[in-house]
């Protein structure tokens, strides 16, 4: 039987199965943590705890499945004392740096060390595209656009599922606000979410083909994900030809008629009967197959679809492997931070050159502890454990989920490594009066600021909290020489922007981030990341400047009215100059794009060359746009390439646009559609900074489903 193909050894093996296991293979429960306090009798006790477990079949060969949260490392809330793993930067550090073979190798990462744990499905793949500045999980997922948040993703589902374990991709869809998640009904135009969250999806899932899809807690066009005929059914399922498995989020299965509209698995089953009264695919799903409301193919196709992502990725067929190496690991953590971190702006002052007698003040952001890292389900436990755990508020179980993780080592110690012997004062940043005499006494003041964001929550402004602001303004009065690093899962508001000399995005770094951070600070590394999502000036820019003001437990409605034109799409339909582009990014050198040239016919081919005009070695990210279709305005990122480039140095670059980018979906036909006409196509360094233009003759054409 092992001769054959996925599909038909799935066919052999559910054949083979009772009702008794076929239902056992549908219902995923929690391990003990700190998101579920209780031990389920369910999970046999040799088994250690992580996110999900699902009995196996023994006599049959089917393996249990153990899995565990992993966007940004294999995860440990609470589960197993003691263990840690290498903690990754945020998604959005992973997806400023442009490089997807540098995420293949984090998905190489997270498969290799949740082998190692036993684990053999890793909840990977967070994509979706980050439509609002303020939602706390932002820092997880990638962009804001779907060609770059799917490119990134692919890769490191591809790198997880090389090494004999699933993953996922997540949270199909529209999950793009944490606030009162379990009752948002997110409305979008159909055709608009073909072209934007959706589209993210597809591509990726055709890249990648991850073994299974988790859905989105909230309703979608008015139906709850988990149980939207549409996005599973007719899309994902029909339209896409996706022969993996749907589970549920935890806790996200409202009824057992989810199975008819396309959920195979429910997940963390024990939420589902606090939140729902029930466990949907337990008993209540028992007695719908047993009076005829759940068909038995459907039942025998949930089950199959499980089993075929199992044998297709192999986890019944593994074989030891040796143990993780965590030096190479952690040292694709220090490359993926290295390359995330964003100069956003620099007056001269960067990278710090410093003779003899100068005095630097690093003040603030707890520098002298250790880096932020958003608080949720993706949090990881660096080697050694945190170096602190700062509660911030919240009631009841929450209470203990909302903390600031302070990720060691510390920027202040990083920074004393790079410049030995160079005098370096740390000032808490408590009091603006004694941050500014620590700023007066230095020739460099070095201000951190963070701002906890993470799972369950967004935030209400994007204002840094605890009057961060008030002490870089006072600080940068008293210092004209002052950097600001920002460690935020977001973009901030920065009143103090046009008074400080450069403007650092750290993001949340991950365990080698302080290290990252000294290193661009001290030119060490020429910074090379571009923004995967736009910087408002402020949120009156935004589609929604305000969210809605709902009790927990209010149902309530998001419009995205915005449609496809999400973040840069966005700002180019309205007209409006946003503080920082997406794709913007400074560095140390220089680069200049040259001769473009672009071919049509069914889609847009273009090359240029790209120059190293500066006198340091660097690396750039040339990005190719679609700016004007026949008869309007649009602007579509349709391909990037990362390069690194000595100085003088030339590389030339060719892009070949998928499609989909130039055309629109058109949902009555079911098909894209691509009109024939003159297009325009730009390459530059970011959104707002294209310098090079040409057109091209497309033909009209339908095509995809």
């Amino acid at each position: 039987m092992d001769g054959l193909d996925p599909d038909a050894r799935a066919r052999e093996i559910e054949s083979q199965m009772t009702d008794d296991e076929r239902f056992a293979l549908l219902v995923g429960v929690m391990g003990a943590g700190d998101w579920w306090p209780l031990r389920d009798e369910r999970i046999p006790p040799d088994v250690s705890m992580s996110a999900g477990y699902v009995p196996g079949i023994p006599r049959l060969g089917v393996p249990a499945l153990r899995m565990s949260d992993a966007g940004l490392g294999v995860t440990n809330p609470g589960y197993r004392p003691g263990d840690s793993a290498t903690a990754l930067p945020a998604g959005l550090a992973l997806a400023a740096g442009f490089d997807p073979a540098l995420a293949r190798a984090t998905g190489e990462v997270i498969g290799r060390q949740a082998r190692s744990r036993g684990f053999n499905v890793q909840l990977a793949g967070a994509i979706n595209l980050t439509r609002d500045p303020r939602n706390g999980r932002n820092f997880e997922y990638l962009s804001e656009d779907p060609l770059l948040s799917a490119a990134m993703a692919a890769e490191q589902i591809i790198g997880i599922q090389r090494q004999g374990v699933i993953s996922t991709t997540k949270h199909y869809s529209l999950n793009c606000n944490e606030t009162n998640r379990h009752w948002l009904d997110a409305v979008i135009d159909p055709d608009a979410h073909r072209e934007s969250d959706l589209l993210a999806f597809e591509i990726a899932i055709e890249r990648a083909q991850p073994g299974a899809v988790m859905t989105a807690y909230n309703k979608v066009n008015g139906d709850y994900a988990a149980a939207n005929a549409v996005l599973l059914n007719d899309v994902l399922k029909a339209a896409w030809g996706y022969r993996g498995w749907v589970m549920s989020d935890w806790g996200g299965t409202p009824g057992w008629e989810c199975a008819l509209a396309g959920l195979d698995q429910e997940c963390g089953a024990q939420i589902d009967a606090v939140l729902w009264g029930a466990e949907a695919f337990g008993d209540r799903l028992r007695a719908a197959y047993s009076g005829g409301l759940l068909p038995k193919e459907r039942l025998s196709d949930m089950v199959r679809r499980i089993l075929r992502s199992m044998f297709a990725v192999g986890i019944d067929r593994w074989k030891p492997v040796p143990a993780p190496d965590m030096q190479a690991h952690n040292a694709i953590a220090l490359q993926v931070a290295r390359q995330g971190i964003v100069l956003l702006q620099n007056r001269g002052l960067l990278p710090l050159t410093l003779g003899s007698g100068v005095r630097i003040a690093v003040i603030g952001g707890y520098a002298q502890v250790g880096v932020a890292a958003g608080y949720g389900s993706s949090t990881v436990v660096p080697p050694g454990g945190y170096a602190s755990v700062i509660p911030i508020g919240g009631s009841g179980l929450q209470a203990g989920l909302r903390n600031l993780y302070l990720v060691p080592p510390s920027p202040l110690d990083e920074l004393r490594r790079q410049f030995p012997g160079v005098p370096i004062d740390f000032d808490p940043g408590i009091s603006p009066v004694e941050a500014v005499m620590a700023a007066r006494r230095a020739e460099v003041a070095i201000v951190f600021a963070i701002r906890p964001e993470g799972e369950g929550f967004d935030s209400a402004d994007l204002s840094l909290p605890w009057g961060q602001d008030a002490v870089i303004s006072a600080v940068a009065a008293a210092n004209p020489n002052t950097v600001v690093v920002l460690e935020t899962g977001n973009p901030v508001a920065m009143p103090w922007r046009d008074r400080v000399n450069a403007i650092v995005q750290a993001w949340y770094p991950g365990q080698a981030g302080a290290t990252a951070i000294a290193e661009v600070l001290a030119g060490q590394v020429n910074p090379s990341g571009r923004l995967p999502i736009t910087f408002p000036a402020d949120l009156g820019q935004t589609p929604r400047p305000k969210l809605p003001d709902a009790a927990p437990g209010t149902p309530t409605t998001i419009d995205y009215h915005e449609g496809a034109d999400v973040g840069y799409r966005w700002f180019a339909r309205t007209g409006q100059a946003p503080m920082f582009a997406f794709g913007h990014g400074l560095s140390y050198t220089s680069f200049e794009y040259r001769d473009l040239a672009v071919t049509g016919g069914d889609t847009v081919t273009a090359s240029f060359s790209v120059v190293n005009t500066g006198d340091r070695y660097g690396s750039d990210i040339a990005q190719l746009y679609l700016t004007t279709v026949p008869g309007a305005q649009r602007l579509r990122l349709l391909g990037f390439q990362r390069v690194d480039l000595e100085p003088g140095q030339v590389v030339r670059v060719s892009i070949a646009a998928d499609p989909r980018l130039l055309g629109g979906y058109d949902g009555r036909a079911g098909c894209w559609r691509i009109t024939a006409g003159r297009y325009a196509v730009a390459v530059g360094a970011s959104a707002v900074a294209l310098t090079l233009a040409a057109e091209v003759e497309l033909a009209g054409r339908a095509f995809g489903r």
